[in-house]
């Protein structure tokens, strides 16, 4: 399987308009539990869990599938590292594309989130 890698950027006020506009429906529609635990309402901290659900999409390239937002996660493991996970129809897309390992790097500064998802 040939490496693939997925990168996106995220406005924290695009997150924080469609909490304001659509409260726990958008969060609940985008976001695990978990994601909602860690972050704690931090448009900054969801951006970037948001940009890092992107560049899963564009690593996994789903074409016409659909693939619900939460059954991709990013949680912090012990020590702080995000991890990032697949569930239900990511899980079986990355397993139809052979991809075994997959690696995420979240960054946010100011106004802006960005996350890295390398996938092997």
């Amino acid at each position: 399987m040939p490496l693939r890698v997925g990168i996106d950027l995220v406005q924290a006020a695009t997150v924080a308009e469609a909490i304001a506009e659509h409260g726990e429906r958008y969060l609940r529609r985008v976001y695990t539990e978990a994601e909602l635990a860690e972050c704690d309402g931090d448009a900054l901290r969801l951006a970037a869990r948001f940009a890092a659900k992107e560049a899963a999409m564009k690593v996994l390239q789903p074409g016409d599938a659909a693939v619900p937002w939460p059954s991709i996660e990013v949680v912090r493991a012990a020590g702080g590292v995000p991890v990032l996970t697949l569930h239900g129809p990511a899980a079986e897309l990355a397993a139809a594309a052979g991809i075994t390992e997959l690696a995420v790097s979240l960054t946010h500064e100011a106004e802006y989130a960005a996350a890295v998802v390398v996938a092997s």
